[in-house]
């Protein structure tokens, strides 16, 4: 079902026929052209329920009208053709081979009386039992993205799928991680006709050997000091995936002396982080990792160095979905960013970390910062330079020498992701950060959110890196409480 697609010589026994709920359709609209060779039945319960929610401006409704308007476009021209099957294959442009094939008659199917008849999900699975009943031989699969309607389908005997086709992968944990740990013998088996020089501060090493293949563009590499290896070695992959591969040493940001806004990094994967978020040549990063490793916190600090020291960045644009953890609070009064306040409780408490005052000099005499003045009109001149968006108004803008922070990814479904994304114009750089153990979208899971997506689409591409953050480094308490609750 979600494998590439392949041309094969149809025959009615072989092939199964796939009964469409609404909410895949309201999912992924291209699913009508994503089962290959087999057939589809809409059943009418499924347009009825399209056609209830395709009014509004949310994400499913858009999806409602567009799976409504490819039906049309399918079944506009081959009406007389419904009853036998309409061939998708012109339609889809020769990804399904298959035939759709649209509820026209009443079907009283033997549901148990438990089942109320009234409910379009109970309708449905009748429609469902009918078919299998009708074609005994023929394999007949309910597809839907509704756990209990799976489960009560099943109960009843048939055979329920979820749709897995928009999902990217199938175990999380192959997901890419954006750095690997190097064997110990990795010098002496890849360090012949080795090439080393150096480059704007940097050392850059050519090796080839059996592990260069496997290297992609921008993945971190690294080698903790062990038995073989006197001190730590930390690199990124400049050229790989070929006979040899270009690795170059990275700028340690946990020194002090290359503090961005103060911050330092605490561990190895959060100097991996700083070393993407500062990289002029990085145009879009992804950070994942658990609460309290950082991302928001080193994002910011990256942002505002580049924003208003460097001035890289015209200014900061963060936005993220608004999907409420308990119940929503209702409308809020005021302006766009006003509305967006109460979502954005993460950016204050990483503002005042940022802004909070400057250590005592060894002399025991306090740094120059202006006390509370200075630290408020510091805060001010912040704020001036971040703007908070709502999601629901990115369409159509164009965002030109942002840093541009989309919070809370895990929750963007691919297509949201696709939208955002391409917002970016000349001199954006996107960062995109979450954790897709804590996703609170309907009907999203951790194979097939929009982070999960762009992981795993761009990796090995020159101007973007990822970095998988391992270590909380919250607090004692904070770190204790992921683990055992």
């Amino acid at each position: 079902m979600n494998s590439k697609p392949k041309r094969s010589t149809r025959n009615a026994r072989s092939t199964k026929l796939f009964v469409l709920d609404t909410n895949v359709l309201m999912h992924d609209p291209l699913s009508l052209f994503r089962f290959e060779e087999h057939d589809l039945f809409v059943p009418m319960m499924t347009l009825e329920e399209l056609d209830a929610n395709k009014k509004g401006m949310s994400e499913v409704a858009r999806n409602a009208r567009q799976a409504s308007r490819l039906l049309d476009e399918i079944v506009s021209g081959s009406e007389e053709g419904i009853k036998h099957g309409i061939p998708l294959e012109t339609a889809s442009r020769g990804l399904a081979t298959g035939r759709l094939f649209l509820q026209t008659e009443a079907i009283a199917a033997s549901i148990p009386a438990s089942l109320p008849t009234a409910k379009s999900d109970n309708q449905i699975i009748a429609v469902a039992m009918s078919l299998s009943e009708k074609y005994p031989k023929r394999p007949v699969i309910l597809v839907s993205k509704d756990i209990n309607m799976r489960i009560k389908a099943r109960a009843l005997g048939l055979e329920a799928q979820d749709y897995f086709n928009d999902k990217v992968l199938e175990d999380t944990d192959l997901l890419y991680t954006g750095s690997i740990e190097l064997p110990a013998d990795f010098w002496d088996r890849h360090g012949k006709d080795m090439k080393s020089w150096k480059e704007d501060g940097r050392t850059y090493y050519q090796v080839q050997g059996p592990l260069c293949p496997d290297l992609l563009v921008n993945e971190f590499a690294f080698l903790e000091a062990g038995a073989q290896v006197d001190k730590p070695f930390h690199a990124i992959v400049r050229q790989g995936g070929g006979r040899t591969a270009v690795l170059s040493t990275l700028i340690d940001y946990t020194h002090q002396k290359n503090a961005v806004w103060g911050i330092t990094a605490r561990n190895r994967e959060q100097n991996f982080a700083m070393n993407l978020l500062m990289d002029p040549e990085i145009d879009f990063v992804t950070l994942l990792g658990q609460a309290g490793t950082g991302k928001t916190l080193l994002t910011l600090a990256a942002g505002l160095t580049q924003t208003l020291e460097t001035k890289r960045f015209s200014e900061i644009i963060i936005t993220r979905v608004t999907v409420p953890v308990g119940e929503d609070i209702g409308f809020l009064p005021g302006t766009e960013e006003e509305k967006m306040t109460p979502w954005m409780g993460a950016l204050e408490d990483n503002l005042d970390v940022l802004n909070k005052p400057a250590e005592p000099e060894p002399g025991g005499h306090a740094a120059p910062y202006g006390g509370d003045w200075g630290r408020a009109a510091t805060m001010d001149l912040i704020r001036s330079r971040i703007k908070v968006k709502s999601l629901n108004f990115m369409r159509g803008r164009t965002f030109i020498n942002k840093f541009l922070i989309i919070d809370e990814a895990q929750n963007l479904t691919p297509k949201q992701m696709k939208t955002l994304v391409t917002r970016a114009g000349p001199g954006t750089k996107v960062v995109c950060l979450g954790n897709i153990a804590q996703i609170d979208t309907p009907y999203l899971t951790e194979g097939s959110s929009g982070l999960t997506y762009v992981v795993d689409r761009f990796k090995g591409w020159a101007h973007s890196g990822h970095i998988t953050l391992q270590r909380g480094e919250r607090s004692r308490l904070a770190d204790h409480a992921a683990e055992v609750l």
